[in-house]
């Protein structure tokens, strides 16, 4: 088994779920984050104390969490026209998918990731994509992501790994498995440092964290909230 990990760190519930699914299990982890012209570019902003407040959490994580990276992916903003990247109104398009879909983001995400990691000597590459509780992005798909790890192996010539431990679970899961890694300290840092909502409202602190209450995100993760306390 790999002794490290690259994780695809943007500063949300989904990412540092994976974050301490990593610090669980690698003797070394380091992060990495893309600033892609996004239009909840507040999740950049505390990406920082996030990472501080992970390694707060317990002396072991503090051991094995490394080196943080941020690559400039502005280009994908450029030639993106979606709620994401601009100021439209959320919506359905008439391909089926909502227009905050980002084509080829993930696809370039876990490229460059691939590429970083070949530099630091890292062969896994974890992954918050979920295809259980998501909005129907192609790239989320656990078929997608076989299929790029294939490609990357083919074309880095590397046994590079694509880990995604949210794949099958659904929100209230996602909520879980936070608990069962790091306790209610871990779920407690989750709901109120994370940022999900696409609108990049951070004003008002929800039972289930920040969030305008109303995008597709905020109201996956406040369901999730629901769902998973309701269990407890």
């Amino acid at each position: 088994m790999s002794s490290s990990a690259l994780v695809l760190f943007s500063g949300g519930q989904d990412s540092a779920t994976c974050l301490a699914w990593a610090l669980s299990r690698y003797e070394r982890v380091e992060t990495l984050g893309f600033d892609y012209g996004q239009r909840h570019a507040i999740e950049l902003a505390i990406r920082p104390h996030l990472l501080a407040a992970m390694r707060a959490l317990r002396p072991d994580w503090a051991g094995r969490l490394g080196d943080d990276h941020l690559l400039d992916l502005t280009v994908l903003g450029k030639v993106s026209d979606t709620a994401l990247t601009g100021d439209a109104e959320i919506a359905m398009q008439a391909n089926g998918l909502p227009n905050t879909f980002v084509p080829g983001r993930n696809l370039l995400f876990i490229t460059l990731a691939a590429a970083l990691a070949y530099r630091r000597g890292i062969d896994v590459l974890v992954g918050g994509m979920c295809e259980t509780d998501y909005s129907g992005y192609p790239d989320c798909r656990d078929e997608t992501m076989q299929s790029l790890q294939s490609t990357l192996r083919l074309g880095m010539a590397t046994d590079v790994s694509i880990a995604t431990p949210l794949m099958w679970l659904d929100k209230a899961a996602t909520w879980q498995l936070a608990q069962d890694l790091g306790g209610a300290a871990l779920v407690e840092l989750i709901r109120t440092g994370t940022h999900t909502c696409y609108l990049g409202e951070r004003g008002t602190l929800h039972d289930w964290g920040y969030g305008c209450g109303t995008c597709p995100a905020c109201v996956l993760r406040a369901n999730g909230y629901a769902g998973f306390v309701k269990n407890i």
